[in-house]
Parts: C-alpha cells; sequence; structure tokens
C-alpha cells in the first residue's frame, strides 16, 4: 500500500512537468545512462589493457637501461682483471727503484708494452694505480698510495673491505674547474702478486658524461632516473650535470615503474616515471573505437531526442505560444501546421479558431480602438493650433532691436555677442528637419564658442577644421555641438589654465570622422569607462534616466540615422584631455 501511494504522488508530480523535461528524463535515465555505464566498462577494459601494455613496455625499457649499464661497467671490470693478473705490471707495481731515471725507464717500457697507453682500448675510461712503493714518483698512471688516503672510496674500501666495487662520489677538491665532479670509479685491490704487507689499488674512472649521453640517446619518451640511495646518478631529464653536486630524488609518488640491481656491490635503483603521454597514448591507440562507440551511443539517441522534440514538443509549444496571444490585439494563427495524428489535427482546429476570433476582435476591439486614435488625433490638431499661435520671431526681434540698440552705443561686444545668440537660438527652434548640413552645425558651435570666449577670456581658444567635401553632408542637429558644451562644461571649466577646444570634420576613405578635442581636465579610468558605455549602449530607456543625458540623446540620434553603423571612442587622461572620434560610413 504504502509502494502504491508513493508511486501516485510520483506520477502527481511528473504531471506538473513539462514535455520537454518528461522526454529527457526518459531519455537521461532509459538511455544516457545504461549507456554511461557500458561505455565506461568498456573503457575501463581499454585503459587496463593499454596498463598491462605500458607495465610491459617500461619492463623492456628497464633491462635494457639495465643492459647498457652492466655491459659498460663490465668492460671496466674485465680491464680490471686483465691489470689485476698481469705479471709485468705486478712486478714493476712492487719493484725497489734506485733513482728516478730508472723509474722513468721502466715507467715507458710498462706503459708502452702492456698498452696501458691506449686504455686497453677503451677511450672512454681512464686508468689510475696507487701503489704502495715509495720509490716511485707520483704521476701518469701510478702515484703513491698516500695520495689516495684521502679519497671517499679509499675510505668505503677500508670500511667494507672489499676486494673490488663500484663507487659513486662527488669530487669537491680536483682540478681544474672545468672537469667532472661526478665520480664513477671502479676499485680493485692489486694482490695478486703482491705481497701481503703491500696495499696496491687500481682505480678505473668512468667516463660520467658518455654514461649520461648514452643514457640519453636511448630516446625513451617517458623519464628515466637512475638511482643510488636518495641522489640521482644518471637521468634523461636534465638532473645530470657533472660539476654540480648529486641531486636528491623526490619523486617517489610519480615512479610507475622500478628495479634493484647490485652492480659490484653498489645498490643502484632504476625508476620510470608515470607521464601524461600515456593516457593520451590510450586514446589515441583506441580513438577509432571510442570514436564508434561516441557516434552510436550518443549521436544516434541525440538525433532521435530531436526527432521527437522536433515532432511532439515543439509543436504542443507552438500551440501554446498561439494561446499565449490571446491578450494581443489579434491571435496569431500557426503559420506551419504539419502532421496528421493529434496534434495536427489539433493545430487544424486551433487556426479555424483563430480566424473566428480575430473576425470578432475586428468588429469590436479595432472599431472601438479606432474611435479613441481619432479622439486623440483631434485633441493633438487642436493642441497645434495653439502652439502655432506663439510666434518665435518674437523672440528674435526682441534681440535684433538689442543687438542695433548696442551698435547705436557702440557696444560692439554686447552685440557681438547677441548675434551669436540669436543664431543659437533659431538652432533651438527650427526643428522642421532633424537632419542639418555640417557647415551649418559648425557655424552653430563657431557662435556658442565665441560665447563662451567672452565668458572664460584666455583661458578657452578653439580651432574649426572642415574638409571643403563634408560641408554639404547631413547629420541629426546639435549633435556635434553637445560634445563641444560637453568638452566646455566639463573639461575647460575643471581646469584654470590655458586650454584648447579642436573640432576637426574630414574623410578617410568611405568613412565620416568627426573629431571634439579639448586640452581641459579629463577623466580617469573608470569615468571614462562609464562614458564610453553610455555612448555604445544609448537608448530610449538611458534617456529616461535622472542626470545628464546630452551625450545619450546625441549618441542616440546619430545611432537611429546610420542605422547603427555609427562608431564611437572616447581616448583621454586626467589632468591631460579628452577625444571623442564619431565615425560614419558615407553608403
Amino acid at each position: 500500500m504504502k509502494l502504491k501511494e508513493i508511486w501516485s504522488r510520483f506520477l502527481q508530480k511528473l504531471d506538473d512537468y513539462e514535455l520537454k523535461k518528461k522526454l529527457n528524463l526518459l531519455y537521461m535515465f532509459c538511455v544516457l545512462l545504461p549507456l554511461f555505464v557500458t561505455d565506461s566498462i568498456i573503457f575501463y577494459t581499454f585503459i587496463e589493457t593499454e596498463r598491462a601494455q605500458r607495465e610491459y613496455e617500461m619492463e623492456n625499457i628497464v633491462s635494457a637501461v639495465q643492459y647498457n649499464l652492466c655491459t659498460n661497467i663490465d668492460s671496466v671490470a674485465r680491464i680490471a682483471k686483465s691489470i689485476y693478473m698481469n705479471k709485468s705490471i705486478n712486478e714493476f707495481s712492487n719493484k725497489e727503484f734506485k733513482n728516478g731515471l730508472e723509474y722513468f725507464v721502466n715507467y715507458q717500457y710498462i706503459v708502452n708494452d702492456t698498452l696501458l697507453g691506449g686504455d686497453f682500448g677503451l677511450e672512454t675510461t681512464m686508468i689510475k694505480m696507487y701503489l704502495d712503493n715509495d720509490t716511485i714518483i707520483n704521476g701518469g698512471k701510478f702515484s703513491k698510495i698516500d695520495v689516495a688516503k684521502n679519497a671517499p672510496w679509499y675510505q668505503y674500501m677500508l670500511e667494507s673491505d672489499r676486494e673490488q666495487f663500484l663507487y659513486f662520489y662527488y669530487d669537491n677538491i680536483s682540478n681544474p674547474v672545468l672537469e667532472s665532479k661526478r665520480k664513477g670509479i671502479f676499485v680493485r685491490r692489486l694482490d695478486f702478486y703482491s705481497e701481503k704487507d703491500k696495499e696496491n689499488v687500481l682505480t678505473l674512472e668512468l667516463n660520467y658524461s658518455q654514461m649520461v649521453s648514452d643514457l640519453v640517446e636511448m630516446n625513451y619518451e617517458v623519464p628515466i632516473y637512475i638511482c643510488m640511495d636518495d641522489k640521482i646518478l644518471f637521468s634523461n631529464e636534465g638532473h645530470s650535470n657533472i660539476r654540480m653536486d648529486f641531486e636528491e630524488f623526490t619523486k617517489d609518488d610519480e615512479i610507475a615503474y622500478m628495479k634493484e640491481i647490485n652492480l659490484y656491490g653498489a645498490e643502484l635503483n632504476i625508476y620510470v616515471l608515470k607521464t601524461d603521454i600515456m593516457l593520451w597514448k590510450v586514446i589515441a591507440d583506441n580513438l577509432l573505437s571510442i570514436l564508434l562507440l561516441i557516434g552510436v551511443n550518443l549521436f544516434l539517441p541525440q538525433l532521435l531526442m530531436r526527432g521527437i522534440n522536433s515532432s511532439f514538443t515543439e509543436r504542443i509549444k507552438e500551440l501554446s505560444d498561439g494561446f499565449n496571444s490571446v491578450d494581443d490585439e489579434q491571435m496569431i494563427k500557426i503559420v506551419r501546421v504539419r502532421g496528421n495524428d493529434e496534434i495536427g489535427n489539433l493545430m487544424c482546429n486551433y487556426n479555424r479558431m483563430v480566424e473566428r476570433i480575430n473576425e470578432l476582435i475586428q468588429t469590436v476591439y479595432k472599431d472601438k480602438l479606432r474611435e479613441q486614435e481619432m479622439d486623440i488625433a483631434r485633441k493633438n490638431a487642436e493642441l497645434l493650433a495653439l502652439q502655432s499661435q506663439i510666434d518665435p520671431h518674437f523672440l528674435f526681434n526682441v534681440l535684433e532691436s538689442i543687438r542695433m540698440h548696442s551698435i547705436l552705443k557702440k557696444e560692439y561686444e554686447t552685440a557681438d555677442m547677441v548675434e551669436k545668440l540669436a543664431t543659437m537660438e533659431r538652432q533651438n527652434v527650427d526643428w522642421s528637419d532633424d537632419l542639418i548640413e555640417i557647415q551649418k552645425e559648425i557655424e552653430f558651435i563657431e557662435a556658442y564658442l565665441g560665447l563662451q570666449k567672452y565668458r572664460f577670456g584666455d583661458r578657452i581658444s578653439y580651432q574649426l577644421e572642415i574638409e571643403e567635401d563634408c560641408k554639404g553632408l547631413r547629420i541629426p542637429r546639435l549633435t556635434l555641438v553637445t560634445f563641444v558644451e560637453n568638452a566646455c562644461v566639463h573639461g575647460i571649466e575643471s581646469k584654470a589654465t590655458n586650454s584648447w577646444i579642436f573640432v576637426r570634420v574630414y574623410k578617410e576613405s568611405d568613412i565620416l570622422c568627426m573629431e571634439i578635442e579639448d586640452t581641459g581636465g579629463g577623466m580617469d579610468e573608470d569615468k571614462m569607462k562609464e562614458v564610453r558605455s553610455k555612448m555604445e549602449d544609448a537608448s530610449i530607456d538611458l534617456l529616461k534616466r535622472k542626470g545628464r543625458v546630452g551625450i545619450v540623446n546625441a549618441c542616440l540620434r546619430l545611432k537611429m540615422v546610420t542605422n547603427g553603423k555609427v562608431r564611437f571612442n572616447l581616448e583621454g587622461e586626467k589632468g591631460v584631455g579628452t577625444i571623442v572620434q564619431i565615425s560614419i560610413p558615407l553608403d
């Protein structure tokens, strides 16, 4: 009973959902969710297969690196064994020399005849023997054992008591500076023929740089590290500067594969690190299968759902939009009735209903509206008749009388001011045409700036430049002067020093360019952004807001007369000035 009640409530809740939501729920739970589960299983299989393949490849990489490393070290060990077993070298090591000349003669003989001069054909290895023999001279291939007693490898030999071993260390004593500071040497005691109380030691220094190059030249895409304890000995990722101390390995959480090896007492770890390339390689290797799965499991059901939406929900929405037009003057018919199913028949019946209702609206509502419009028109005509009785020429006659009276009294400055004021007022009164020639607008600007000159004196200067072929072009009345007025009010007034206003009108290709520039107080960046936004977004709504709307008015009229093709640009700097650029396509 409880389950039945829950199911009933679910159905009631489902009835409140839109049809599109119901279909989306159906698509999500009955199509997408099962597909997501099955695709996830398939993709997991791809990942696991690739992981096994990656592990196999990393194992091969480590084996190759180990083989290369062991080959180099084994070749050095073989050289050490040859020297260890060489009787002539051992006899030379234990011989007591009478003087330096005898030592030098024997040295030349032993080097040339035992091939020590050529390092047994191994150019990458440097051979050095330290002898417990006070009659030899330090230098070349041989030195006294006392020279080596402070070396780290010698101390390790004494502590470990090993006959032979591989040892890596950082040498901060050796010179010159350019010599490799990281050392890898193979050490072997020379006690095969030596007396028990004699301590002769053979060292073969590895060519560290060559071993680094060998690892890099293997050209593996994955990062490879060869470490001893926590020290990085070799790497193909740039951690092998042979003149710097060994870096510490800190990427334990990035290890994808590792192998421990023991080379003549040296415990080494070979690490292969994880890379992002692995995931992308999985995708690249299985791209065709993934695309096929996406196409079959996602795009095909999506196309089917779009078809159902077009056939079912979209037609229902068209009917709903039609019924929502009941509050309009005229109900809207469905333009394209499609389908012979129940929804198609409902759309046909709706159109027939709309035709009948619109006829009723025409006969009742529209006739009443027409009467109201006629009443409003009649009242407007009466208002215009009253307005026409007010003669604006009265104001101009008075201004002309004042001007002539000033001329008679030789007050020419006052007469000039009155004449400019009359010019401006004629522009404000004459709205028979909203468009005006640019030449006329410039004359109005000149009158306005002339009046401002009387006000500001030497604080303001101005220059008007207009190309001859631009004078006859027409723009909305009082648009340029609005920007000039803004330059005076907000630019010149806020600056105590002398300032200029420049007005330039010219053509550039097929563009009419108008510029209003002032050297006044300017604006900060926030204010400039605000004004620039108002110019670009000028609209009726902005005009209705409180505050200064002159610029918004001018920009809106320019946008309306150019069908939105006009472009505005505002630049400037606080304390320096401002420039407004207006560009209008001449077509």
